[in-house]
């Protein structure tokens, strides 16, 4: 049983030490670490046909792994299953839906609204491949569980091993 957490820092790729036989280009590698910040900075701002829409509601995951299973548990609280699109490939998960606004306080000429509506799209890579065809479903109190039967080359099979 293993929990993942999520690192926006994954997709950034790791500089090596410098070498005596290269030649050191600092700007090439300022650009770098610039193009590889503005990856960050766009997975963690949403964008919306192509303007900053600020900081929008992201779900929270949790990932539980065990020998046959992966299961998902997303946080969605105040949606309507139908509100919610989830598509699952051998490698990964995509969940997206809207959490739409409905009532909103005007007193004096202010409108209160605390809580965060809009839209929200998320990828999660898997640990394992799954059989994306025999995945469930279920949608209660605000949690969405998601249980994805690994692939039978995933699963962990004990096998004899002889030596000698």
């Amino acid at each position: 049983m293993a929990l993942i957490r999520w690192d926006p820092f994954r997709d950034i790729e790791r500089l090596e030490p410098f070498r005596d036989s290269e030649r050191w280009e600092p700007f090439r590698e300022i650009d770098t670490l610039q193009r590889q910040m503005n990856r960050l900075f766009d997975r963690l701002i949403p964008t919306d046909g192509g303007e900053r829409t600020g900081f929008t509601f992201i779900p929270a995951v949790e990932i539980e792994e065990t020998d046959d299973a992966i299961n998902l548990r997303l946080e969605v609280p105040g949606l309507e299953p139908k509100d919610i699109n989830v598509e699952a490939t051998p490698e990964s998960i995509s969940i997206s839906g809207e959490r739409k606004t409905e009532t909103r306080t005007e007193e004096n000429g202010v409108t209160r609204s605390e809580f965060r509506y809009g839209k929200f799209h998320r990828v999660i890579p898997l640990p394992s491949q799954v059989q994306n065809d025999k995945v469930r479903a279920e949608y209660k109190n605000g949690l969405l569980h998601l249980t994805l039967p690994k692939a039978e080359s995933e699963k962990r099979k004990a096998v004899k091993v002889n030596i000698g």
